[in-house]
């Protein structure tokens, strides 16, 4: 029965991300089409003149009519085909794999000390619930929580890297070869993580919190089950699932949403790419990179939902 829900349920999501995937595409593409300007007119310089304006906009095929590229450019995708860019003529998948790894890197890193740092707060509250520990952990995640990664940015940058000279300031020197310097990640990855650790451990704090005060809990000690089974086998299992979708929106932030991030420390990842593509008009690697950040978001919310239905399968057929 577990089993036939969870495939029901993941057939549903499936066809549901289906459709979010194609409204992403028609999105995209008709937000690109409203951007003022396009490739023509920052090719043609700073006093372009109309006719050779024309002119370049026939040769890249601008002068169609949407619908046309439209089709043309969703059935390139489905073979792979992302299209060139307007300005270099290079592909706009070589855009992606260039910028994929520089942004890749923070958020991986990221990501693996956000799963230990952000449970660990979270249990750590949730046993000491009331108590200093707890006021001190909840305090000091909404405190930070509520300052801008790009005010967070500015000040770290300002004390580790010009007040303290510890750490350089930005990426700028160092190519993409990040791995290699390991101490250009340390403020990136530190910003990245400040807001999702407060948020994964205040949401770890409250599904303890909740089922530790639950009935099964108060029955299970009763029983004679120590609280520290109590504590990990059964409340911190109650607070996986809300946890699981929290972290799928805070990997797909770190995908997708680093472009601040990568802007303050001169990251040569995805969100430069797709600056530089804005300020250019290049309407292809635009409408790639966002077609690829909006499906990222829907597989990770589609895998996200079937992990917290497989946790928590009552509140799935509930709904």
């Amino acid at each position: 029965m577990k089993r036939s829900g969870l495939r029901s349920f993941v057939a549903r999501r499936l066809v549901l991300g289906a459709v979010q995937t194609v409204a992403v595409v028609l999105l995209v593409f008709a937000l690109t089409e409203a951007l003022p300007g396009d490739a023509a007119v920052a090719l043609a310089g700073d006093q372009p003149d109309p006719a050779r304006i024309a002119a370049i906009r026939a040769s890249m095929d601008l002068d169609r009519p949407a619908h046309e590229r439209l089709a043309d450019w969703a059935t390139g995708m489905l073979h792979g085909d992302f299209g060139t860019s307007l300005t270099s003529g290079r592909p706009v998948t070589g855009y992606i794999a260039d910028g994929f790894g520089p942004s890749l890197l923070p958020a991986a890193l990221t990501l693996a000390l956000l799963v230990p740092l952000g449970f660990g707060l979270g249990v750590l509250a949730a046993r000491h619930e009331g108590r200093l520990v707890d006021r001190l952990i909840s305090s000091a995640t909404l405190a930070v929580y509520a300052v801008p990664e790009f005010a967070l940015g500015v000040l770290l940058v300002t004390v580790f890297a010009l007040k303290l000279t510890w750490l350089p300031p930005t990426a700028v020197g160092f190519g993409t070869d990040l791995l290699g310097h390991p101490a250009v990640l340390v403020l990136p990855v530190l910003v990245l993580l400040s807001r999702p650790v407060c948020s994964l451990s205040r949401l770890v704090r409250a599904g303890m919190v909740d089922a530790l005060a639950s009935p099964y809990a108060a029955h299970a000690r009763r029983y004679g089950v120590s609280g520290a089974r109590v504590r990990y086998t059964h409340a911190l299992l109650n607070a996986l699932a809300p946890a699981a979708q929290q972290l799928a929106r805070t990997i797909d932030w770190l995908l997708c949403g680093v472009i601040v991030v990568e802007a303050l420390f001169v990251i040569p990842g995805l969100g430069t790419v797709l600056l530089n593509a804005v300020a250019e008009r290049d309407v292809p690697v635009v409408q790639g990179l966002a077609v690829v950040f909006g499906v990222l978001t829907v597989v990770l919310n589609l895998g996200a939902d079937a992990l917290a239905y497989r946790l928590t399968p009552r509140a799935g057929v509930a709904a």
